[in-house]
């Protein structure tokens, strides 16, 4: 089993925590999206979407993650001999957390000039690999319209304050939730917590902890709580604790400079 991921990708966390829940061995690949590798004509042709995380398990390719963990949980199922663990109370908060896009939220965090540069040069990557791969220029130009489609929904403050709206939403329905079980879904770590869990480190990422975290005394206390579990510590807390969460992104914007000075995409 192959997957291929990226620390920062959200979604790939997902399906990584889920992973190391269950004790799945697999081998990692990383894909760094702000660089534009997940354009590379070999991985688009395995996953047109070209989002991450992709999950690859002999001819058996997905790439949504909620499909992913969905899979795993099957997998384990038809192995282990187990009944599935994913109860009604499990599905309903995954199909609520899958519910946000973290997109548009994300982006407006991010100040301008560095959205743009990272913006522009990704658009110039798609280009350079359409002349590479003349059949997939189709699948190509959706990826340009769309990153165009991106920049003007983030000119809409009206689609900005929609998405903090269900980031809103999905916080407070968590906090009182968390006032009644330990986890999402009742006394265990799920396959909901491992869905929610990267929302909170997107916030994290974001410097916006107090904004959305500290003033939820239950979510603040869940989160230190999922902190101490072995997954964190390996899919998350090796790259976000401290200085570590700077790492990878000073080294991607390094690349980014070097490669845009000598227009190499």
């Amino acid at each position: 089993m192959q997957l291929y991921h990226h620390p920062y990708s959200m979604d790939s966390q997902k399906v990584r925590l889920a992973l190391e829940e269950c004790g799945i061995d697999y081998t990692s690949y990383h894909v760094n999206p702000i660089t534009g590798k997940n354009m590379d004509a070999s991985f688009f042709r395995m996953n047109p979407s070209a989002t991450l995380p992709v999950f690859q398990n002999g001819s058996q390719v997905i790439y949504r993650a909620m499909d992913i963990i969905l899979y795993i949980d099957r997998l384990i199922v038809s192995l282990e001999c187990k009944d599935s663990s994913i109860t009604t109370e499990v599905m309903d908060w995954m199909l609520k957390i899958e519910e946000w896009d973290p997109k548009i939220f994300t982006l407006s965090h991010v100040p301008n000039k560095y959205r743009l540069f990272v913006s522009k040069f990704v658009r110039r990557v798609v280009i350079a690999r359409m002349s590479e791969a003349p059949d997939l220029a189709s699948v190509y130009h959706m990826k340009l319209r769309d990153a165009y489609e991106i920049e003007d929904k983030l000119k809409d403050q009206d689609i900005i304050d929609q998405s903090e709206e269900k980031l809103v939403k999905l916080l407070d329905d968590a906090e009182m939730q968390l006032h009644e079980t330990q986890y999402l879904a009742g006394r265990e770590f799920t396959f909901a917590d491992s869905m929610f869990v990267p929302v909170l480190v997107r916030i994290t990422l974001l410097n916006l902890e107090k904004e959305y975290i500290d003033c939820r005394p239950q979510i603040k206390e869940y989160y230190q709580l999922v902190k101490r579990r072995s997954s964190y510590k390996k899919v998350i807390g090796k790259h976000f604790s401290g200085w570590r969460k700077y790492r990878i992104l000073v080294k991607t914007v390094c690349f980014l400079c070097i490669r845009s000075l000598f227009r190499m995409y």
